[in-house]
């Protein structure tokens, strides 16, 4: 009996641990799936080619880090047609919920901003906010042509009747500039709800069922967001830069004062200070009207970069060529690595110095040499002493050891004799013109005292 009890007792205990090990090892596991995670960014001003890029980061954020939805809050009075349609094509095919939030009060979906909160899978609306005003205009600001609005007024409809939104209001707010307040919009069904705060917009959204997925791939998903533990996505320093520059008024003014600053250049050539400075401009003007992407600019600027440390060392002046060269290497990597491929600023700036640093002492240094005296070929011996080794009686030529080869020598004012201390002046040909030099009583050459 007390064997068996023994036994009895021990496998109680085993049981215990067993069952204790399994909790432990499942609570952080539940305690994960407990906690849901949504990505936040915030989308102010112009819609451009950078906030296209922006979320479509966001995006492949949200999917391979699990969060269970993107929100994005936006105040914006439009932007460019190509990077709203970008944008749409990619919340389309989200696997993710998004979530546009017009916020905060006195905000504002307009034009773009309009087209893009209507694509969301939740559209919400901060009180006071509004929603509209979607027709096309020109560069120019003025209205854009039938053929443009009618191709507008197709894109908007069938945005809304791809979310069942108001198709009349996505018509009305492209062909007649409409615009509604955030009560309107949730009465006409144009967007979902309208929250206060963002915690009050994701408690609301608890449970609610969304389709995510491309059309051939859709599947439904139930949103858990009351509670979600908020992950910011900013643009960062370089985002916020390549926002600046892609602004309309800015590249105007670049394309203008680089137009201007290359034409000073061509009428009076100079330092190069205006023509690099104007090629800078018009490459940043032509970025900022999505002439050229991004990649294209940025590799621009690099080969402008390589090429003015190349002129900076091969004509070394005051160091315009590397002060060009350094902030086209800059804007470069600010246009070029973007997202996650972005260059964190503690590195991008100090290379960049140190390039361009580097130019200038490279250019010091080959100015230097090429002002330096000879020291191979035939410079290179003018000057130096040796003494005659053999002298031919006939012509009066002597030979010489001179840099670890024989030369002949001739003397330019008399013949040459055995032993006699000569010094370089001269070269005709193969022979080397050479004058009588005192050699100070008890000093040898390294030639005589190894021959």
């Amino acid at each position: 009996m007390p064997r068996r009890r023994l036994r009895s007792l021990v496998r109680r205990v085993i049981q215990i641990l067993l069952v204790t090990l399994a909790c432990l090892l499942a609570a952080p596991a539940m305690s994960a799936a407990q906690t849901s995670t949504v990505l936040v960014t915030r989308v102010d001003g112009t819609i451009t080619p950078v906030v296209a890029d922006h979320i479509e980061e966001g995006l492949r954020i949200a999917e391979r880090e699990r969060h269970v939805a993107l929100l994005v809050e936006t105040d914006t009075p439009g932007g460019l047609l190509q990077s709203t349609r970008e944008i749409v094509k990619d919340v389309f095919a989200s696997n993710i919920p998004v979530i546009v939030y017009v916020a905060p009060s006195g905000a504002r979906a307009a034009s773009a901003g309009a087209y893009i909160t209507l694509s969301a899978h939740v559209a919400a609306m901060a009180p006071g906010s509004h929603i509209g005003a979607g027709t096309p205009v020109t560069g120019q600001g003025e209205e854009a042509s039938d053929k443009v609005i009618n191709d507008a007024v197709a894109f908007a409809v069938s945005i809304a009747e791809q979310r069942g939104r108001n198709t009349v209001f996505a018509r009305d707010m492209v062909r007649d500039g409409t615009a509604v307040s955030d009560q309107e919009a949730v009465r006409t069904d144009v967007v979902d709800l309208v929250a206060p705060s963002r915690d009050a917009l994701l408690s609301e959204l608890d449970g609610r069922r969304v389709t995510v997925g491309a059309a051939d791939a859709e599947r439904e998903v139930v949103l858990q967001t009351a509670g979600a533990r908020i992950v910011d996505h900013d643009l960062g320093f370089f985002g916020e830069l390549r926002q600046l520059l892609a602004s309309p008024e800015l590249a105007f003014l670049f394309l203008s004062l680089g137009t201007l600053a290359v034409i000073y250049e061509l009428a009076s050539p100079g330092m190069g200070f205006a023509g690099i400075t104007g090629v800078i401009l018009l490459v940043l003007g032509f970025v900022a009207l999505s002439v050229l992407p991004f990649n294209v600019g940025g590799l621009l600027l690099l080969g402008l970069a390589a090429a003015l440390f190349v002129a900076e060392v091969l004509t070394p002046g005051v160091g315009i060529f590397a002060a060009g060269g350094t902030v086209s290497l800059v804007l470069a990597g600010v246009l070029l690595f973007r997202g996650e491929l972005g260059v964190d600023p503690a590195v991008l700036w100090p290379t960049a110095v140190v390039v361009g640093g580097g130019s200038v002492l490279a250019g010091r240094l080959a100015w230097r040499a090429r002002r330096a005296p000879a020291t191979t070929g035939h410079e290179g011996l003018l000057g130096s002493e040796a003494v005659v080794r053999r002298v031919d009686g006939a012509t009066g030529n002597g030979q010489v050891l001179l840099e670890g080869a024989w030369w002949t020598v001739r003397g330019r004012e008399s013949p040459l004799t055995e032993g006699q201390r000569i010094r370089v002046v001269d070269r005709e040909g193969l022979h080397l013109i050479v004058e009588n030099a005192e050699l100070p009583e008890g000093r040898h050459t390294e030639q005589e005292d190894g021959s």
